[in-house]
């Protein structure tokens, strides 16, 4: 198998695996319920807070996010294999992780209507840049519990990626990488535009981690 051949059979199964309906799968198996027919209607792990609890919610966020970062780890196995140079195996995980993203977005086992990739996309990020991840997932949180709005938080923590990555702290860095990471958090604005108008009119839901009183 040439090495472009396999590289495509790499995106499409790192596409396929982010195609992965947890929400959906999960609800179905575990509650009966179908999460696209409550709450928000998104098949995501939001949504799944919200309709199905915590507990559900974190798996579901959790399952996802490693959706993202098993897509994006297939280009260090061929680098490990010794299929690619470290330069070509940095440049693959953006695409491998951006398949899995795409995947999450539009998945092919359920109509093609997902979530709005914000989990898969931090797995992704996890694979391509661990310590820029982390501080991102601090100001996501930081955000969320400041505000209880998980889609400011994660508008925030994507725009902070690739501005972490200018920072000479966690540089220096391929240049490719920030210009993606620019990319993928206009990605994040148009999947979330529905939220931004609804924060903007101040009619965004709002999702706290305290449990409520009875």
């Amino acid at each position: 198998m040439s090495l472009i051949v396999l590289i495509i059979a790499c995106t499409i199964a790192a596409y396929l695996l982010g195609s992965i309906p947890t929400a959906i799968w999960y609800g179905e198996a575990y509650f009966g319920i179908d999460v696209r027919k409550h709450g928000s209607g998104n098949a995501g792990a939001t949504n799944t807070f919200r309709v199905l609890g915590k507990r559900a919610g974190t798996v579901v966020l959790l399952i996802d996010a490693i959706k993202g970062w098993v897509a994006t780890s297939i280009a260090l196995m061929m680098y490990y294999g010794h299929l690619i140079g470290w330069e070509e195996c940095q440049n693959l995980k953006l695409l491998f992780g951006f398949a899995a993203v795409l995947g999450h977005i539009f998945p092919v086992f359920s109509n093609f209507k997902g979530g709005k990739g914000v989990a898969t996309l931090l797995g992704m990020v996890m694979s391509v840049h661990p310590e820029a991840a982390l501080v991102c997932m601090v100001i996501f949180f930081l955000v969320f519990i400041s505000f209880n709005y998980v889609s400011l938080g994660a508008i925030i923590a994507s725009l902070s990626f690739p501005i972490l990555l200018l920072l000479k702290a966690f540089g220096p860095e391929n240049t490719l990488v920030i210009v993606f990471g620019f990319l993928l958090f206009g990605m994040i604005v148009i999947t979330h535009r529905k939220n931004i108008v609804r924060l903007i009119k101040g009619q965004e839901s709002k999702i706290s981690l305290r449990s409520k009183k009875a």
